[in-house]
């Protein structure tokens, strides 16, 4: 095979294509950079607290909580065993949904 000479230069089409992936690698970096930083400063922010349960809530007997969501006014509990169980804001159950599977 040829040896290719050091000193020969790049044509000009591919210089520019050359700078243009250069151009790409350092935004992408930055962008990382950017999204790491406002990952880390908004989920670290004061204020940012989960809502707490109402005392009174309690579970009806043998059953776990598997999620939980919050509303303006209510408290939805899913359990384990698949029921939707809805409390008010004092922690009185509402409502007993079992889904059909």
């Amino acid at each position: 095979m040829a040896e290719v000479p050091e000193d020969m230069a790049l044509p000009p089409s591919l210089r520019f294509l050359k700078g243009l992936v250069i151009v790409l690698m350092l935004s992408m970096i930055a962008g990382v950079i950017a999204v790491t930083v406002l990952l880390v400063t908004r989920l670290n922010a004061p204020g940012t607290a989960l809502p707490e349960l109402p005392a009174a809530l309690r579970l009806p007997e043998g059953e776990k909580a598997g999620a939980v969501t919050f509303g303006k006014g209510w408290t939805a509990v899913v359990t384990e065993s698949g029921r939707l169980l809805i409390f008010d804001a004092t922690g009185a159950l509402k409502q007993d949904l079992q889904p059909g599977l």
